[in-house]
């Protein structure tokens, strides 16, 4: 009898199972992110900044730590924009490097790619908690393949604050609620953002809980603080007040206001007096900051007595409505974020639309800075003549499409959850 030949069964991997693999997807993002900081290093020659850190804030961040050199401690000798955590990573990091900006930087980027691998991911659990496991996987890729995160990871900290923000609302969505106040203190250290969530656990909680987590919130960031003012008040206040009170940039505020330019403070070196924290860099507000700010609480209190969807997609919505709201008000644009803001739409419109939207408000954004403002050399960073229309059109879309997110959201928190 003739034998059968039979060829025994390969192990192979469909589309389907390669895409499934969140390993083999933390190993490209990892890998991609240190092949490419192998090619693009972050150096200074000649004064100039090269690599994947130029155009960013690093080289700030690396001059302020370096004030440690000589002794000077932040909120105790120098004061900054930041709340505090940002500050104390400039002086360990700066200390480790030993006065190096490429190491510094090095090591800067590789903290920050460590904390996107965090929100990473968080986008596919939050996701997959929201859509289910295909969505929530798909928005991991999705997330991954985004320019937005891999750029801003090498321009400045605030993937730490959308790691907070998005470790909050995680916690929050599976009810452990002292977790997630937690994490939204801590990271209210690091920028402001975080504490929003506040707002969501007073829609979405019992009294007795909502209050317990604005209390949770409040100590963290009100005893870090009093420690900071019993130490230097007058180093300290800036960290609270500047940002608020600095002029107008890149927003339609500044347009009204007459301000083309970016946000800033200044050189490093004038960190050293507070007063400098109230210089004003720019024409004053057509609109008191004030105004806006109250106009935006009015809306906020609309949005909140109007929210009628309180299932977890509900609570995922009402958090990004308050970011944006929050940041539409803000007399000035950052497009560092980006960082916060694409993590919380890509989990509220897990869809084609709402990608390409992301999509383009990142072209919009890079198209403004760096493109254009790379373009103002000879103008000491202010965008004159020839360039001024394409400046308040890219202004005007972001904007419009900030506001198109926003509208949106406010439509899917009128509509009740489905049964």
């Amino acid at each position: 009898m003739a034998k059968s030949s039979q060829v025994a069964p390969r192990e192979t991997l469909t589309i389907t199972g390669l895409l499934g693999d969140f390993r083999l997807l933390l190993i490209l993002f990892v890998s991609f992110r240190l092949m490419l900081v192998l090619v693009y290093q972050p150096l200074i020659i000649q004064g100039n900044e090269r690599g994947m850190s130029a155009g960013g804030d690093f080289q700030t961040y690396f001059q302020l730590g370096s004030f440690s050199e000589d002794g000077l401690l932040p909120f105790r000798d120098w004061w900054s924009e930041f709340p505090p955590i940002p500050s104390v990573i400039n002086v360990v990091l700066n200390q480790l490097t030993n006065q190096s900006y490429s190491g510094f930087a090095m090591l800067y980027g590789l903290l920050m790619l460590a904390i996107d691998i965090g929100n990473l991911i968080l986008v596919r659990r939050i996701g997959t908690r929201l859509h289910g496991a295909n969505t929530g996987m798909a928005l991991a890729w999705v997330y991954a393949l985004l320019l937005a995160p891999l750029v801003i990871s090498w321009w400045a900290f605030e993937g730490m604050a959308a790691f907070a923000l998005l470790l909050a609302l995680n916690w929050l969505l599976e009810k452990r609620d002292i977790p997630s106040a937690v994490a939204a203190g801590i990271g209210a250290l690091i920028k402001f953002t975080p504490a929003l969530l506040i707002g969501a656990a007073l829609r979405f909680r019992p009294p007795r809980l909502a209050v317990r987590y604005l209390l949770i919130v409040s100590a963290i960031f009100g005893g870090v603080y009093l420690l900071l003012f019993a130490q230097n008040a007058a180093m300290t206040v800036p960290s609270l007040t500047a940002q608020f009170s600095k002029a107008s940039y890149q927003t339609v505020w500044a347009l009204l206001d007459g301000n083309y330019r970016t946000g800033n403070f200044g050189a490093a070196a004038d960190r050293l007096d507070p007063a400098n924290a109230n210089v004003l860099q720019g024409n004053p507000p057509v609109i008191p900051g004030w105004l806006r700010l109250l106009a935006a609480a009015a809306i906020g209190v609309f949005v909140y007595a109007r929210t009628r969807r309180f299932d977890e997609r509900g609570i995922a919505a009402f958090v990004a409505i308050t970011l944006l709201i929050f940041f539409l008000q803000a007399q000035g644009w950052s497009p560092q974020w980006l960082a916060q803001i694409i993590p919380l739409l890509l989990l509220c419109f897990p869809t084609r639309d709402g990608i390409i939207g992301l999509i383009l408000l990142s072209f919009v954004t890079f198209a403004e800075y760096p493109f254009l403002f790379i373009r103002t050399g000879d103008t000491n960073g202010v965008i004159t003549g020839s360039l001024v229309p394409l400046f308040v059109i890219l202004i005007l879309v972001r904007t419009g499409i900030l506001v198109v997110y926003a509208l949106i959201l406010y439509r899917k928190l009128r509509q009740e959850a489905a049964a």
